[in-house]
């Protein structure tokens, strides 16, 4: 089972789960805990697949960009593993906080205050940049926008996102056509309205992004 909420912590969101699933790429960086366990979800390029533990795992989801000044890694040094708090940070502070959190009657809540305690301010040109490829417009138009060229953008990006933004840009679109199909919207309307050539293109990227047609990959939700 999954729940999530909204956290504390501007556009981030406390979630439970079980640990078992297809976790999509979706822009963002977690902070986890299972067991005893303090780790970090790095940027996915491409979907992954957890394993079918039964234990219970929370996690604080950061907004697209903000984690890498969390932590104080880059986000393209992260991407696509998943890797133990104490392999970025002080081993004596990655227990320190261990210990809060294991005795924290509510881990998500644990997990959310330390992230308030720590992060920074959100950066408004990330914020900018994720909301003008959200919105489906094309790199270079917003890389203008911005102000930066591609080379700059493509740098900071990577530092924040863990990927160039094409590939953040591509993502997204993934997901606000996973959000569309979810409400039962026909798949070549889901395809236009959220910005891909045809239905065609829609499913050869839910197949490398996801790793299964649109239609499995709906019905496994």
């Amino acid at each position: 089972m999954y729940t999530e909420r909204a956290s504390r912590l501007t556009g981030a969101a406390v979630w439970t789960g079980d640990g078992a699933g297809r976790v999509l790429p979706d822009g963002c960086m977690d902070l986890l805990w299972n067991e005893g366990r303090l780790l970090v979800a790095g940027p996915d390029t491409r979907a992954y697949v957890a394993g079918g533990a039964s234990d219970t795992w929370t996690g604080l989801r950061f907004p697209p960009g903000s984690a890498p000044a969390f932590l104080g890694v880059p986000a393209h040094e992260l991407r696509d593993l998943r890797v133990e708090l104490a392999d970025l940070w002080p081993s004596c502070e990655v227990r320190r906080l261990r210990g809060r959190i294991a005795g924290s009657p509510d881990p998500g809540t644990a997990l959310e205050e330390i992230a308030l305690e720590r992060a920074a301010p959100p950066d408004p040109l990330l914020r900018a940049l994720v909301a003008s490829l959200d919105a489906g417009r094309p790199v270079a138009v917003t890389a203008d926008e911005l102000g930066l060229g591609a080379r700059r953008l493509h740098r900071r990006s990577l530092v924040a996102f863990g990927y160039g933004p094409k590939t953040l840009a591509r993502i997204l679109r993934l997901q606000r056509a996973l959000a569309l199909a979810r409400t039962g919207v026909p798949f070549a309307a889901t395809a236009a309205r959220s910005g891909y050539a045809d239905q065609a293109h829609l499913a050869r990227d839910v197949r490398e992004l996801a790793g299964l047609p649109l239609g499995r990959l709906l019905a496994a939700r």
